[in-house]
């Protein structure tokens, strides 16, 4: 089964967090599947993902192109076709507790400086957390990531 991770933001951007998350995914041999409703927000970070560090450059890809389902990364406004073991959502995405069950891991990445995507996030965390699902949240509010929370997490 799944785990939900919520990434509450108030230090750095969704790109920044971002180029640290996604070589950890790809290190674990995980592919990954960004969602976002924004088009003009996944052309964005597509961008910044190219334009990354020369050492940490992040192979990935928009959705929509000949080679979907062989980027190790693929940037998506719908379902992956990559065979992701990991969703990552941004701007309110939403991700059903079945698909979390089907990935080995969903975060739900959010502005903790916008109420609107704060109220979001706590609606997702209800909604996974009431289905059974495992949840962890974490916080870089005091500059470094903490987990601030756990729910349905088997504590062995």
């Amino acid at each position: 089964m799944g785990e939900a991770w919520f990434y509450h933001l108030t230090r750095r951007s969704p790109a920044e967090t971002l180029h640290t998350l996604l070589p950890r995914c790809l290190a674990n041999g995980w592919r990954v599947a960004i969602r976002s409703p924004d088009e003009v927000r996944l052309r964005a970070l597509d961008d910044a993902l190219w334009q990354g560090p020369a050492d940490g450059f992040l192979p990935h890809g928009l959705a929509g192109g000949p080679h979907d389902a062989a980027q190790p990364v693929l940037l998506t406004t719908g379902t992956a076709a990559n065979g992701a073991q990991v969703l990552m959502i941004l701007d309110g995405a939403e991700a059903a507790p079945e698909e979390v069950r089907a990935h080995d891991r969903t975060c739900v990445i959010f502005d903790g400086l916008d109420g609107e995507a704060v109220s979001r996030a706590r609606a997702q965390w209800r909604a996974l957390t009431e289905a059974g699902l495992p949840a962890r949240y974490w916080s870089e509010e005091s500059g470094k990531w903490e987990q601030k929370a756990t729910k349905n997490v088997d504590p062995t």
